[in-house]
């Protein structure tokens, strides 16, 4: 059954806020704060939404993803922006990026199933990932996906044998430019010696093509790339331009075949942290790369291809606040406060897959205590559980105080596990002072319905 709030909600404003009001980056344009320690987002205060639907909970702007996706449009008019449904995927998410007019780009079956199921349009959808099973093409084939990016060897000759020439499948081979962006060594996939794609250097990446090009049932539309995640500048982009461009001729001169798309991937890099944190801007990402694409291509008497971007951080991240209640708070011999709440690695593993830093506030009362550095620990039993480390928090933080990390939309839930068979939290939708449950909590139950047997 959907639950909802509606305004006015207790410790929310109830007189009109300006933009002065803002909490700023990383948390959503909408967050303001609100009476006794309250945050608002979307119109409803956070520790009004954690009383109703339990902790953890995954707070969700819808707003806020609607307007990251039109910022896309705006910025690249004439390019096809899809969104990364790696970065997180639920059925209303499917529905606002569709509306907003994005595409969709899928990783797997199960992604696949659950956005045809919520009514996304399948020719609007890109699937990629390293190691399709023949399974999953054969369901791209019957859903018709519009686009399927060719990753490794064994899916040219895989796919061709699924397909009849009259009904062809348009491909894009994935080549790997030989470019090192990103902000951790585990996702930089733009360079050599690592799982995904085809080699520029050394010849791999024209010998897919060419492969390709000899299969009446694939339609080769062009090359994708991916250089990484979590990306700041520009720059990386601006020379994997070049590299894709040089390939282009390439084709071009051997076969005669000039490719009407190039796909640049995501990796579109948020803030996460109030100060000192870089993020891409978007604007000038969309000059630079429209510009240098239309030059290069010039110099080597190209048709303009039309350009692919996938971001899925820079529409999720931003639009979500993870919202943990404290469990207790132990100071040691040496000094250290621990607070450990109530989820942690389980629903966000990035601290410790990257060391990913994070930022954290006390919500739901104001304190008049003075600060202390605290370590926001998670209750799984890993030493590297530690959600947000050397955290400022009021002194005097106690069991039952609620805390919000901002920037959670992204690569938290969609890796969460049932590790120490903790349920995932619940997801929540926020928007106009209302608040709808989307994703329902994971429970004990759960994980005892998908055993067969003993």
């Amino acid at each position: 059954m959907t639950q909802l709030i509606a305004r006015p909600a207790p410790n929310t404003p109830t007189t009109p806020t300006t933009p002065a009001d803002a909490l700023g980056g990383p948390w959503p344009a909408s967050a303001r704060p609100g009476r006794g320690g309250e945050v608002v987002v979307g119109g409803v205060g956070l520790a009004e939404a954690a009383e109703r639907f339990g902790t953890p909970l995954y707070v969700l702007d819808e707003a806020e993803v609607r307007g990251r996706a039109r910022a896309y449009r705006r910025a690249l008019p004439h390019a096809e922006v899809l969104y990364a449904a790696k970065a997180f995927l639920c059925s209303a998410m499917a529905d606002w990026v569709e509306q907003e007019g994005l595409g969709l780009d899928v990783c797997s079956s199960g992604e696949l199933w659950l956005a045809v199921s919520a009514g996304f349009p399948a020719q609007r959808i890109l699937l990629h990932g390293n190691a399709k099973s023949p399974e999953e093409l054969r369901l791209a084939r019957r859903l018709r996906v519009g686009r399927i990016v060719i990753d490794g060897p064994a899916e040219i000759a895989r796919l061709a044998a699924l397909v009849a020439a009259d009904t062809p499948q348009k491909v894009l081979v994935r080549v790997v430019p030989g470019i090192a962006a990103g902000h951790h060594a585990a996702v930089r996939t733009g360079v050599g010696g690592q799982k995904f794609g085809f080699p520029i250097q050394g010849g791999d990446a024209a010998d897919a093509i060419a492969r390709v090009l000899d299969q009446p049932g694939l339609e080769l539309a062009g090359l994708h790339c991916h250089l990484g995640s979590q990306i700041t500048s520009p720059e990386p982009y601006l020379l994997a331009v070049d590299a894709l461009v040089r390939l282009l001729a390439e084709v071009r001169e051997r076969y005669g075949v000039e490719l009407p798309e190039l796909d640049l991937g995501g990796g579109h890099g948020i803030r996460y942290l109030p100060v000192g944190d870089e993020e891409l801007d978007l604007a000038e990402f969309a000059v630079r790369v429209t510009d240098r694409l239309a030059v290069r291509c010039a110099e080597a008497g190209l048709e303009v291809p039309r350009l692919i971007v996938e971001p899925g951080r820079a529409i999720a991240g931003p639009s979500a606040v993870a919202v943990y209640r404290v469990l207790s708070v132990k100071h040691t011999a040496d000094g250290r406060c621990f607070a450990a709440v109530d989820g942690g690695m389980s629903d966000n593993p990035r601290p410790a897959l990257y060391g990913s830093p994070y930022t954290v506030r006390l919500v739901g009362r104001r304190s008049e205590a003075g600060e202390a550095r605290v370590d926001v620990v998670g209750r799984h039993c890993e030493a590297g559980d530690v959600l947000v480390r050397d955290a400022a928090l009021p002194a005097d933080l106690r069991p039952g105080d609620l805390l919000a990390v901002p920037a959670a939309g992204a690569y938290q839930l969609s890796m969460a596990s049932g590790y120490n068979l903790v349920g995932r939290p619940a997801v929540v939708a926020m928007k106009d002072g209302r608040a709808r449950l989307l994703i329902r909590r994971e429970t004990v139950e759960d994980f005892r319905l998908r055993e067969v047997g003993r």
